[in-house]
C-alpha cells in the first residue's frame, strides 16, 4: 500500500436517488412494505403459537421461518428507512460489515430452513409411517442447525471480506452494505476472493435450489398418482413451499451466482430479494393455506368477542347511562 493512501473509515450508499422529495415517497412506500413484512409474519407466528392444532413439524417450521423473514428484512429495512427520513446515507466501517454478517446469517438460515422444510414434506409424502420421528425435539434441532448453518455461512463470508484492504473511494452504488459493491472498492487483487465468494454463496445456491426442485418435483408425481385424500392440500402446501423456495434463490443466484460485476438490474433485484421476498413469504403461506386463513378468522374472533366487544358494549352502556341521568336530572 502507498504511503498516500488512507484506510476508509465509513462507506456513502448511494441508494436509489438524490431528490429529497423522490425519497420521501420511497420511504412511505418502503415503511408500508416493512410494515405489511412485520404484520403478515407476525399474523403467522401467533397463530401457530396459539392454535394446538398447527403444534405440527410443518408449521413450526414455518413459523420459524416467519421469524427470521422478519430478522431478515430488519437487517436492511431499518438502516435504509432512516437514511430515505434523514437523508444521510453514511454507514461506518464496522456497521457496514455488521449489516453484512446478520444479512448472510439471516439469508443463509432462510436457505437450511428451505431445506429442512423440504425435507419435512419430503418424508411427510414418502415415508408417512417414518413422519413420527419429527417430534419437536427433533424440529427444535434442526432449526438450530439451521441458524449454525446460516452462521457459518455468514462468518466464512465477513472473514474473508475483513483480509481486503480499503483505501480509496467508499462509495456503494447500493442502499445497503453487501459483498458484490463492497469486493469492488479492494486496494488488491480480488480475483480469487471473487472465486471464492461465488463458490460459498453463488455456485451452492445453485446446487441447493436445483436439487431441491428436483425433490419437489418428485413429490408432486407422487401426490398426483398416489395420493387421493387431502391431495388438494398436499398440492397446495407443496406449491407455496416452490413459490416461496423460487423468491429466495432465483434472487439470490441472479446476484452471487457470476463474477462482482455491477449491472443495473442489481438494485431492483436487491430489493425484491431484501424486502419485497420476506413480505411475500407470509402472504403465500396464510393465502394458499386454507387450514391457516379459517385459524387465522377463528383467532380474530375470539379476540374481538373476548376484548374488543366488551369495551364497545361498555362505551354504550356508559353513554346510555349519561343519557338517563341527564333526562331524570
Amino acid at each position: 500500500m502507498e504511503n498516500n493512501q488512507t484506510t476508509v473509515v465509513d462507506f456513502i450508499l448511494l441508494g436509489f436517488s438524490q431528490n429529497h422529495r423522490v425519497q420521501s415517497l420511497l420511504f412511505f412506500l418502503f415503511l408500508g412494505i416493512y410494515t405489511t413484512t412485520w404484520l403478515g409474519n407476525l399474523t403467522i407466528i401467533i397463530t401457530v403459537f396459539f392454535t394446538p392444532v398447527l403444534h405440527t413439524p410443518m408449521y413450526f417450521l414455518l413459523a420459524n421461518l416467519a421469524i427470521v423473514d422478519i430478522s431478515e428484512s430488519s437487517v436492511t429495512s431499518l438502516k435504509m428507512l432512516w437514511d430515505l427520513f434523514s437523508h444521510t446515507h453514511t454507514i461506518s466501517y464496522n456497521w457496514c460489515f455488521a449489516q453484512i454478517f446478520f444479512f448472510h446469517l439471516t439469508g443463509g438460515t432462510v436457505v437450511f430452513l428451505l431445506i429442512v422444510m423440504a425435507v419435512d414434506r419430503y418424508i411427510a409424502i414418502y415415508k408417512p409411517l417414518q413422519y413420527l420421528i419429527m417430534k419437536k425435539e427433533i424440529c427444535i434441532g434442526l432449526v438450530a442447525g439451521a441458524w449454525l448453518g446460516g452462521f457459518a455461512h455468514s462468518i466464512i463470508q465477513v472473514g474473508i471480506l475483513l483480509q481486503l484492504p480499503f483505501c480509496k473511494s467508499n462509495i456503494l452504488d447500493n442502499f445497503y452494505c453487501d459483498i458484490p459493491q463492497l469486493i469492488k472498492l479492494a486496494c488488491a487483487n480480488t480475483y480469487t476472493t471473487e472465486l471464492l465468494m461465488v463458490c460459498n454463496s453463488g455456485l451452492l445456491l445453485s446446487l441447493i435450489f436445483f436439487t431441491l426442485l428436483m425433490s419437489y418435483t418428485a413429490i408432486l408425481v407422487k401426490i398426483r398418482r398416489h395420493i387421493t385424500e387431502g391431495k388438494h392440500k398436499a398440492l397446495s402446501t407443496c406449491a407455496s413451499q416452490i413459490i416461496v423456495m423460487s423468491l429466495n434463490f432465483v434472487p439470490g443466484m441472479f446476484i452471487y451466482d457470476r463474477p462482482f460485476k455491477v449491472f443495473p438490474a442489481d438494485k431492483v433485484i436487491s430489493v425484491l430479494y431484501t424486502l419485497l421476498t420476506p413480505m411475500l413469504n407470509s402472504m403465500i403461506f396464510t393465502l394458499r393455506n386454507k387450514e391457516m386463513k379459517i385459524t387465522i378468522k377463528k383467532l380474530m374472533r375470539k379476540f374481538y368477542l373476548k376484548k374488543i366487544s366488551p369495551l364497545i358494549n361498555l362505551r354504550v352502556l356508559k353513554k346510555r347511562g349519561i343519557g338517563l341521568y341527564t333526562t331524570c336530572k
